[in-house]
């Protein structure tokens, strides 16, 4: 019930995602003079609609989008007697980027909002979170650990063997008993097994030294590889921490926080953007039966299950940050210069500035518009190819989903 809920919650918040992103193109189109004729969610037969002022609005069917439809986006629209000087083509190249940048500020405005909400609810996570073998604090250790469903620790106090052998919080444990640990996860793992005085190599400004430091045998809930649920057994222990994972905010702080932490997303996200040409090898092993690499795209169906699995689990910081993620790559995706996205009209908008004044410079008057109908063998590729890449990632989703909890 729970999943069935979270798969509604995150379709509709994607559903949401696209109306913001036409009502930014509206809301700027009609700041800016220009004339909206319709406004509608979703696509195929019209379910409802109202008029207000000049405007239609309604909900179509398929929610699979949404449009806006401004008139003269093109000079191939046709336009009333009354539309022929409010034409979107026909306007300063500076409200026609700004019309056409609205959809993806709304897409990014959304996603910071969404970040702040986690930050202030939350917490943020540390997406620069030191993959090595950092210490992140020293302390005593708990003798117990308490069962299922919180795994909490018995109170301790006073210090731990690592934190009398003279390891600090920023040092990098590089070796447990003259086994390499590259990760944190790898100290903790060859940790369980020692007891006694045993041999720590760590690394602090540079300089690399050895510390004996003396092993404490606990009592913990320890789940295996392969194992289905964990199981409690004795294992060592020496009072370490790695770095926290997830970074509490008060309301003010969240502030700065969430633009660093949005910063960080969009790097993150045009390198999956640079990566999904090549993905679709991926995705085709995945839909003729390989093992599917989570790090493939997904479709929205696929977004949605995902987002239902996290609720199910409760991970409701995970349901917003995945939603805020998708609205920072519909906005980056919406910015390539390829029609028909909104960085192709943007294209088409500078191109004519450009060519404009070097005409200026030349002493010939401004040009005509871009001739769309040259335009649309491309276009036409771009919109089969993207149809193409969808389906594939919306059947290997079918077939073969990301499962975030086995």
């Amino acid at each position: 019930m729970v999943f069935a809920v979270g798969v509604v919650l995150f379709a509709l918040g994607i559903a949401l995602s696209i109306a913001l992103h036409e009502a930014g193109h509206m809301w700027v189109a009609q700041a800016t003079g220009m004339k909206v004729r319709r406004y509608f969610i979703g696509f195929g037969p019209k379910i409802f609609s109202f008029r207000r002022g000049e405007t239609e609005y309604g909900l179509k069917a398929l929610p699979l989008g949404g449009f806006c439809d401004i008139a003269g986006m093109t000079a191939l629209d046709e336009l009333a007697p009354d539309e022929e000087d409010r034409a979107m083509y026909k306007k300063s190249t500076w409200k026609r980027l700004f019309v056409m940048s609205g959809g993806i500020g709304m897409n990014f405005l959304l996603g910071l909002v969404l970040v702040y909400v986690l930050a202030v609810g939350w917490g943020l996570p540390d997406l620069n979170r030191p993959t090595h073998a950092e210490v992140g604090s020293v302390g005593c250790v708990a003798t117990t650990q308490g069962p299922a469903p919180d795994f909490a620790l018995a109170p301790c106090t006073g210090t731990g063997p690592a934190q009398e052998a003279g390891i600090r919080a920023g040092d990098v444990i590089t070796a447990v008993g003259g086994k390499e640990t590259p990760t944190f996860a790898d100290v903790a793992a060859a940790t369980r097994p020692l007891s006694g005085a045993v041999d720590f190599t760590i690394e602090r400004d540079g300089i690399e030294q050895t510390v004996v430091v003396p092993v404490q045998q606990v009592q913990r809930w320890v789940q295996e590889e392969g194992a289905s649920q964990p199981h409690e057994t004795t294992v060592g222990a020496v009072g370490i921490a790695a770095p926290p994972v997830v970074v509490e905010h008060s309301a003010v702080s969240a502030v700065p926080a969430s633009f660093g932490f949005t910063g960080d997303m969009f790097v993150m996200t045009a390198e999956r953007l640079v990566q999904m040409p090549s993905k679709a090898v991926d995705l085709w092993h995945a839909v003729t039966g390989g093992e599917r690499d989570p790090e493939t795209p997904i479709s929205v169906y696929g977004a949605s299950v995902i987002g239902g699995q996290i609720a199910e689990q409760g991970i409701w910081e995970a349901f917003v940050l995945l939603l805020a993620s998708l609205n920072f790559f519909l906005g980056m995706f919406n910015m390539l210069p390829l029609l028909p996205l909104d960085g192709g009209h943007m294209a088409v908008t500078l191109y004519e500035r450009i060519r404009d004044w070097f005409r200026r410079r030349r002493g010939l008057p401004r040009g005509g518009p871009v001739d769309y109908m040259k335009l649309l063998p491309v276009t036409y590729v771009v919109i089969v190819i993207g149809g193409a890449y969808m389906l594939l990632t919306l059947t290997a989703d079918i077939v073969n989903p990301i499962k975030l909890f086995q």
